[in-house]
């Protein structure tokens, strides 16, 4: 038997499922089997989590935290350092592209940043959230945030400058 509750995160899966699969895509530089960790652990963590998601003053940031959180958790893991990824599993279809929109090279040059910078760059820019909503994402100061970028976007531009198959965005 549904309950209200869960007839209200299904709706919100529904709703919201794609969006936040882009973003977790844009976060991972492009890991889409990642990504999709990333949005069932955040998914799993905002159904524990409903009550308090419904009171919150900003529901779209309190998914942007858990879903950065859900990040930062799979970084520590110890099995992902020693974890080699494949790039085709056999037997299998092949992902949808749902990145579309960025291009190999700018993939590929996220790749190369620090977690918490690349998700400063893509709350920012993809997502076009000022400095105190990626601040609260992020869970620190604006200060840090300001930092974060700049230093994120000089790293891009060494990486974009010294790969001219890269710089071609």
């Amino acid at each position: 038997m549904k309950t209200e509750r869960d007839e209200q995160f299904h709706q919100f899966v529904v709703s919201r499922r794609a969006a936040l699969v882009r973003t977790a895509t844009l976060l991972t530089a492009g890991d889409a089997h990642l990504a999709e960790d990333l949005v069932q652990s955040t998914l799993t963590k905002l159904y524990v989590a409903w009550p308090s998601f419904q009171r919150a003053d900003n529901p779209d940031g309190y998914v942007r935290r858990t879903l950065v959180n859900a990040l930062t958790d799979e970084r520590r893991r110890w099995w992902r350092r020693s974890e080699r990824p494949m790039a085709e599993v056999p037997d299998r279809v092949a992902a949808e592209d749902i990145t579309g929109d960025v291009s190999d090279g700018l993939r590929a040059a996220l790749r190369e940043l620090p977690p918490r910078m690349r998700a400063a760059l893509v709350f920012r820019y993809f997502y076009d959230l000022d400095v105190a909503d990626t601040a609260d994402a992020l869970g620190c100061s604006e200060g840090t945030v300001k930092s974060q970028t700049a230093r994120a976007l000089d790293r891009l531009r060494t990486v974009l400058g010294s790969n001219p198959s890269l710089a071609l965005l």
